[in-house]
Parts: structure tokens; sequence; C-alpha cells
């Protein structure tokens, strides 16, 4: 047994009850007597008569079940290893001082700018 809403009061409509109002618009709205459809027609809001679902919605007249909040899973960050590094390397690093990093970064640092200099010096002598 298939049931529809009323557009104005929101009662169950069962099958062979109700009026069906069709605007010039073609939108088609159904209610559950001339009551509904004429409060409908004189353009009153459903939410301030308070008979209407709708207001019982707004002023929390009905004593429905309160559906809990879907719990949210917290992603867990796990650490994993990169290419060329594992993950004892990075965590080793990570426990390591910030000044003993530092100076290791400093070092890296300048190796590679000595390397980079070397292979400079290198083109401009076969370039000579």
């Amino acid at each position: 047994m298939k049931t529809e809403v009323c557009q104005f009061s929101g009662f169950k409509i069962y099958p062979g009850h109700g009026r069906l109002f069709v605007r010039s618009d073609s939108r088609s709205f159904r209610f559950i007597n001339s009551k509904c459809e004429s409060y409908f027609l004189q353009r009153l809001k459903p939410s301030k008569l308070n008979w209407t679902v709708v207001y019982r919605r707004l002023h929390k007249k009905d004593k429905t079940e309160e559906v809990a909040k879907k719990r949210t899973r917290r992603t867990v960050k796990a650490q994993r290893a990169v290419v060329g590094a594992s993950i004892e390397a990075i965590k080793a690093k990570k426990n390591q001082k910030p000044e003993l990093r530092a100076t290791l970064r400093q070092k890296a640092l300048n190796d590679a700018k000595e390397k980079k200099k070397a292979e400079q010096d290198k083109k401009k002598a076969e370039a000579k």
C-alpha cells in the first residue's frame, strides 16, 4: 500500500483519500483534506500552525529516538620507509639532537657545494 504525504500538513495520505491540486506551471500538490488545501491557497505557513508536522518538528514536540552521530574514524599516521632510507634510519635521524642534525646538514651542504664547484672547474678546463 503506497501512501503519499500531504504537502501542507505532512500527514500520511492513504489510497482513496486526499485531494490533488495541479498548479498552472504543472506542479502537483497533494493535500489530505480541503482544510490543508485552503490554507495552502491562502499562502499560510504550515510552520505557524501548531497542528502540522512541520510545526511539531520545529518546536521539538515529537518524541523521536535521537539518531546517534556517526563516528568518524581517526586516521592513524604510519611512518613508512622511503626509497633509499629505512624506517630505522629515519627514526634514528629524528631522535638526534637538533644541533647535531644542523651540523650534519651544513657539512652535507658544504660537500655538495665543493662537488659542484669541482665540476664547474672541470668544465672550464675542458672548454679552454
